[in-house]
């Protein structure tokens, strides 16, 4: 292992590391001690600073050998439509969740299921774990397995740590919640997603795989295909 490829490791662990201790263990005692907005303060500096070192040091890791042939129709294709969907449950996650902070979300989580809840109740964070799978899809180098990995374990298990909170937070209101909805996405979900999530998701998607044109001299999405 080089010293550069360590040290994305080592970033990738404190960037993941430090969202789980300040979220849970190191919450409660710190707002005692700073108050709501000093940990607010706190949580951004730690996070902004450690998504720093994990740029940096993925820039600083060099690309690497292919794991496979990321170029290949099969993954190209694969990538897109994950991308697309990851879309689609990104705008709907603004739309009435629960799980953001927010004086009403018990009443939001008594409506029942709504849009992309009918497909998991944590669709913002399936949105980042699809989109780690889909980048690494493409692009199976080293560097790309370790960053798309921190992105994946932090959405995923941290939406996990985020029902226990939710729990002790919300009591009856999030466990009712939890009993109408699904952990793991449910795939037929999304033609209950609705025509706001679904055409906000698709113009998301087209401008977004349109940016890897001029970014990064990579056409993806729809674009490969035109071009």
């Amino acid at each position: 292992m080089t010293d550069a490829f360590a040290g994305l490791v080592a970033a990738a662990v404190a960037f993941v590391g430090t969202h789980f201790a300040l979220s849970h263990p190191l919450r409660a005692p710190l707002v005692r001690l700073a108050g709501d907005k000093g940990f607010q303060a706190i949580y951004s500096l730690v996070a902004f600073a450690t998504l720093g070192w994990l740029v940096v040091a993925f820039r600083a890791a060099g690309g690497g050998a292919m794991l496979w042939n990321g170029f290949a129709s099969l993954p190209w294709n694969a990538a897109t439509v994950l991308m697309l969907v990851a879309s689609v449950l990104l705008v709907g996650s603004f739309m009435g969740n629960p799980a953001l902070p927010a004086p009403n979300a018990a009443m939001v989580a008594a409506r029942g299921p709504h849009g992309v809840f009918h497909v998991t109740r944590h669709p913002m964070m399936w949105s980042f774990a699809l989109w780690s799978v889909s980048h690494l899809l493409v692009s199976p180098t080293s560097r790309v397995l370790v960053l798309t990995l921190a992105i994946a374990v932090l959405a995923l298990v941290g939406s996990h740590l985020q029902d226990r909170k939710k729990q002790a937070l919300m009591g009856h209101a999030w466990t009712d919640w939890e009993a109408k909805t699904s952990y793991w996405p449910r795939l037929g979900g999304l033609a209950k997603a609705g025509a706001v999530p679904w055409l906000g998701g698709m113009a998301l998607w087209l401008v977004a795989t349109w940016a890897h044109g001029p970014l990064i001299a990579i056409p993806a999405g729809a674009w490969r295909w035109i071009g």
